[in-house]
């Protein structure tokens, strides 16, 4: 069996910048143990697996450990390969995903992602993740994932993780997201999965379906810009739609290549 395989720099205008996913089209579903395995031996935070029917796309995500309910940057990935590899009009286009329909458009060089909206709650800290911390952040709040909230960008960007005490907790499909007001855009950015083979994931499309209900509501905007201030920086445009989010960022090919299985 010979698979086609692209590597995709989500997020970001440069290569060897933003969020690495894998794509790889399918005629039909393979063994999901095999998905697994491709994944994993594919080393990057995401693989996309996408069959094509008709108008639709049937769209999975794996990362090296599990199947996972969302990512943003391996869908922006997709998006790119099925508009600038396979001449697809976008605009016509379903995505069929464990989080429901999805939907991404295109406007000058920019991918836009409608993703649903997840304003996170106040909640409190568990011991694992708060023992992992190098200091402690002034609120905490939980949607799908747990949000940390710090006083400066310069608090987001020197934080350090334990895995020793991070890893002993179970979030399932989610993570943590550090975040603060940024210097030059309106919020930054940076997300962490326990138990994860990836521990910082450099650009998270997921997690802004929680940072732009919560940095709207808290600055007063419904347009907002972004950065995932991770080592490889990731870019993001976004709006804040109510009951969804959009979310919008470019991408750069950088490789394609073959599978043999």
């Amino acid at each position: 069996m010979i698979l086609d395989i692209f590597q995709i720099d989500a997020f970001t205008d440069k290569l060897f910048h933003g969020n690495q996913a894998c794509v790889i089209p399918l005629n039909k579903w393979l063994d999901d143990e095999l998905l697994l395995k491709i994944a994993k031996e594919n080393a990057v935070s995401e693989t996309a697996f996408f069959i094509k029917n008709g108008n639709y796309i049937q769209l999975r995500w794996f990362t090296p450990d599990i199947e996972i309910d969302l990512c943003g940057h391996a869908t922006l990935a997709v998006a790119y390969v099925l508009r600038e590899l396979y001449n697809c009009n976008l605009s016509q286009i379903t995505f069929k995903t464990l989080s429901g329909d999805l939907f991404v458009s295109y406007d000058k060089d920019i991918y836009y992602l409608d993703l649903p909206s997840r304003m996170p709650k106040i909640s409190l800290l568990p011991s694992e993740i708060s023992s992992s911390l190098n200091f402690q952040p002034l609120e905490v709040f939980k949607s799908r994932d747990y949000l940390l909230v710090y006083e400066k960008e310069l608090d987001v960007r020197n934080i350090k993780i334990d895995r020793n005490h991070f890893d002993k907790i179970n979030l399932g499909y989610g993570g943590v997201i550090i975040t603060s007001k940024g210097d030059n855009v309106d919020f930054v950015s940076r997300f962490f999965t326990p138990q994860a083979t990836i521990l910082e994931d450099p650009v998270t499309g997921s997690a802004h379906c929680s940072l732009v209900p919560f940095w709207s509501k808290r600055l007063g905007l419904k347009n907002l810009k972004a950065h995932q201030i991770s080592e490889r920086m990731g870019k993001l445009i976004c709006r804040d739609l109510d009951s969804k989010v959009r979310i919008g960022g470019s991408a750069k090919l950088f490789f394609s290549g073959k599978i043999k299985l």
